[in-house]
């Protein structure tokens, strides 16, 4: 019985090694979508769409939370940070839209 255990942990970690080191790349950056998303969806639904910001509060809840959304309607500049990654997008213009602004460095 104890040979069994065994064999089937081995059997699931060779699996989860075989189905996670193909993909590392795609993992390494999966916590940049999170506030990439975030910043750059509100600033598209607030500042193209000219939704209201609860609406778009709503309209960018994920199943992932978000740690802070700032939204700065003088420059309309949206901050989001998720996962330990902080992302802002800013409004260019009427035929631009919203575009991202990259990283910016995040206080521990």
């Amino acid at each position: 019985m104890r040979r069994r255990h065994a064999l089937l942990l081995g059997s699931a970690v060779l699996l989860a090694v075989a189905v996670v080191w193909p993909n590392r790349a795609h993992l390494a950056a999966f916590p940049d979508i999170i506030g990439a998303y975030s910043a750059k969806e509100y600033c598209s639904c607030r500042y193209v769409s000219g939704n209201p910001a609860d609406y778009c509060q709503v309209y960018i809840r994920q199943y992932i939370p978000i740690d802070l959304l700032h939204d700065e309607p003088a420059s309309r500049t949206v901050t989001a940070r998720g996962l330990g990654r902080t992302h802002s997008a800013a409004w260019l213009g009427p035929r631009e839209g919203c575009r991202l602004l990259g990283e910016t460095p995040s206080a521990p």
